[in-house]
């Protein structure tokens, strides 16, 4: 499950995700993506991994595509996970993006922000 975590500045996403990720979680997570890229350029991305489980294969799918779609649409995206997996997920979408991309333990939640704010 997705849901938006409201910010105090538009050109900031920020989503917590919780379980698996299914295809229907992208139509709220595309849409609001998609218009602060298309309003802003570069935007950047707090993405807080709280229980998750990671994607179901439709989930997985959505969000490839949208990731090759959208490889330099990013600035920074902070990372924020409890698993070992995470911050792998963090190191090895490096290579396959222009953004900064950084990963925090869930009590660093104020750091990953304060960075993006930065």
């Amino acid at each position: 499950m997705v849901s938006r975590i409201e910010t105090n500045r538009d050109s900031l996403a920020a989503f917590r995700l919780t379980g698996t990720i299914h295809k229907s979680d992208y139509a709220l997570l595309v849409p609001v993506l998609e218009e602060k890229i298309n309003r802003y350029g570069k935007v950047d991305l707090y993405w807080e991994m709280a229980d998750a489980a990671g994607w179901d294969l439709e989930g997985l799918w959505e969000d490839l595509k949208f990731d090759l779609k959208h490889l330099n649409s990013f600035r920074r995206v902070a990372i924020v996970g409890d698993e070992e997996w995470e911050g792998w997920l963090a190191t090895l979408i490096k290579p396959f993006t222009t953004a900064d991309i950084r990963y925090f333990r869930v009590p660093e939640r104020d750091r990953a922000m304060g960075w993006l704010n930065s």
